[in-house]
């Protein structure tokens, strides 16, 4: 899961961000509500965690407000030290999904994510995974480009699947060394280097446009576009 966290507390902030890594989600930062409003109106993250007081001219609650003005359904956590009923309910009222009060224990802001998570996926069960004329059916784990089957490795397919889902983004060697691989270090090999090469030659070879590119000294990037 992709998730923006927006908190000036940078204490807090990378206490959560650390947390969230081991749990196996990717995490933008904002410190500040001009970055956040910024990033949360880009529409490309599933979930937001938002403080409501911030520097920078734009609180929590204005963000939250602005998202849910363009239709943008994304769930979002609010945290806050502010704990009067009231101000719960000024949070809710602004588009907010839930509200947890600091100072909070973090197992109890990752259940309530998860929650968050499971109504959205409830409306929307996704089954099947399109970039161009790749696709990737994932309750059969059957990958087909312009009607042709590739057979993937295990792990190319996760490698795959996690590359369509984060489609038309940079994709740093970070996120898949801790999101297929689960090292929260660099171990200084070419496995990425290798997998990525393998699946390019499956996926690609053969056909007139490519789908996954590399981009110089910052990660790979899927798209139909580039």
């Amino acid at each position: 899961m992709k998730i923006l966290l927006v908190e000036d507390n940078l204490q807090v902030a990378s206490f959560l961000k650390k947390g969230l890594a081991e749990a196996g989600h990717v995490v933008d930062f904002a410190d500040n509500g001009q970055d956040g409003m910024c990033l949360a109106m880009s529409g490309a993250y599933d979930s937001i965690i938002l403080d409501r007081m911030l520097p920078g001219g734009v609180d929590g609650l204005s963000i939250v407000a602005a998202l849910r003005a363009t239709g943008n359904k994304v769930p979002v956590l609010i945290l806050s030290a502010l704990d009067a009923v009231d101000e719960r309910i000024r949070g809710l009222k602004a588009g907010g999904d839930d509200y947890v009060v600091k100072p909070f224990a973090f197992g109890e802001v990752l259940a309530r994510l998860e929650v968050l998570m499971r109504r959205t996926q409830s409306d929307v069960l996704e089954t099947t995974l399109k970039v161009g004329d790749l696709c990737v059916d994932l309750l059969s784990r059957r990958v087909t480009r312009a009607g042709k089957a590739i057979s993937l490795k295990p792990r190319e397919f996760k490698l795959l699947e996690y590359m369509m889902r984060h489609a038309d983004q940079v994709v740093t060697r970070t996120m898949l060394l801790e999101n297929i691989w689960e090292y929260h270090f660099d171990p200084q090999t070419n496995v990425i280097d290798v997998h990525v090469s393998k699946l390019r030659q499956k996926i690609d070879a053969g056909f007139e446009r490519s789908l996954l590119h590399t981009v110089r000294n910052s990660g790979y990037m899927l798209s139909a576009d580039a």
